[in-house]
């Protein structure tokens, strides 16, 4: 089980290593093998995430997902898109951009990182939407019970992530805007291109998650029918309409978790810089990383481990909260990538630990039920 799921990925490391020693040598393995645990570090609770959505998925798709899916990850997201980001703030043709990565390093990262606001308040906005939606939604099971109790009654009011959102983005931009008055510099004009771009984000969001849950419903809604159809007259109700909608739903779902995808990627691409500024080692390790992280979705979903520990995409909300703040917060400050990694790590551990002494005291519980009632017997 574990070499099927997560071969590709040995195999991708091992290429990846090998590619990275020919080109580099031994330093260029090692900034390699770095970001390929900086990458998986990162978006740890990105896989948490997109296992919760591709169980809904049928094989067919998860398999889409780990190879159509893998490429736009690797190859879009970890090399195209930094290309693409120097190109749009740059003004320059793509071939020029592409020149420029690979000839003038240092003013390739300083061309990226001038763009880093405007990334950084596109991505941010997307994943807190994500993180506000689901701390809004009255659930059945709830990890944090005295937070979590009283936002899904808040949750009631219609539109308020949006709301909430908006008034985030709207201080960050303003806050950004005055710091990058008073000090000059690059900054200093791109308070509207930040605005824009978390506006951007809000609404890549809501198309996206919201086509996405559409079509998600009308499956369930056709599953249900054809469910009273079969009890009701003994019979399969209608199988192609069926089909059609689960290529509609799974479609959009798999357009959902490639923008998730790229919203976690933005820190890690943006971080890969504080390792190093060329971009063929970049793509090389966050491939790598890209690689486990999808690996590591399909694994959770094959051995049920959500279904095991409930808390866990709690957990993995929450680091999608943490890192939506801290995105918007290096909007205008510094933040070192290792704190952005640990905040993941440990939020999801302490939802995993959560998760296995919850299920200890079930199975307590069961067992001491179980007991009584044999004593009573006897």
């Amino acid at each position: 089980m574990l070499l099927k799921t997560f071969g590709w990925s040995f195999a991708v490391t091992a290429l990846g290593l090998v590619a990275a020693a020919l080109y580099g040598g031994w330093t260029a393995f090692s900034l390699v093998a770095i970001l390929s645990v900086l990458e998986i570090s990162l978006s740890f609770d990105n896989a948490v995430v997109n296992a919760g959505i591709l169980k809904k998925m049928n094989a067919f798709w998860q398999k889409i997902f780990l190879t159509v899916g893998i490429l736009i990850a690797v190859f879009g997201m970890r090399l195209v898109f930094p290309v693409v980001i120097v190109a749009v703030s740059a003004q320059l043709g793509p071939t020029e951009a592409v020149d420029l990565a690979l000839t003038d390093k240092d003013r390739y990262q300083q061309l990226v990182t001038d763009a880093h606001p405007s990334i950084a308040a596109f991505g941010g906005m997307f994943l807190l939407m994500i993180f506000l939606d689901f701390i809004f939604e009255d659930r059945d099971i709830k990890w944090l019970a005295w937070l979590e109790r009283p936002l899904a009654k808040l949750g009631k009011v219609d539109m308020l992530s949006a709301c909430i959102a908006l008034i985030v983005l709207l201080i960050s931009t303003v806050t950004f805007g005055t710091h990058a008055h008073q000090h000059g510099g690059a900054h200093a004009d791109k308070a509207e291109t930040v605005l824009l771009a978390g506006i951007a984000g809000l609404i890549t969001y809501m198309i996206v998650g919201g086509l996405s849950g559409h079509f998600e419903n009308k499956l369930e809604e056709e599953e249900e029918r054809e469910h009273e159809e079969e009890e009701a007259a003994a019979r399969t109700g209608k199988p192609k309409s069926a089909v059609k909608l689960v290529g509609k739903a799974a479609f959009f779902m798999f357009l959902y978790l490639e923008v998730l995808d790229a919203s976690f990627s933005f820190d890690g691409v943006i971080g890969a810089f504080a390792i190093t500024n060329d971009i063929v080692l970049m793509a090389l390790g966050l491939g790598i990383g890209a690689m486990y992280v999808r690996s590591l979705t399909v694994y959770l979903v094959r051995q049920g481990t959500l279904d095991d520990c409930v808390y866990l995409e709690h957990g993995a909300h929450y680091a999608i909260g943490a890192l939506a703040v801290i995105l918007l917060v290096t909007i205008q400050y510094e933040i070192n990538e290792i704190v952005t990694g640990l905040i993941g790590v440990v939020l999801i551990g302490t939802s995993f630990w959560s998760s296995v002494r919850r299920n200890k005291r079930l199975a307590q519980a069961e067992a001491d039920s179980e007991g009584t009632k044999a004593a009573s017997l006897a």
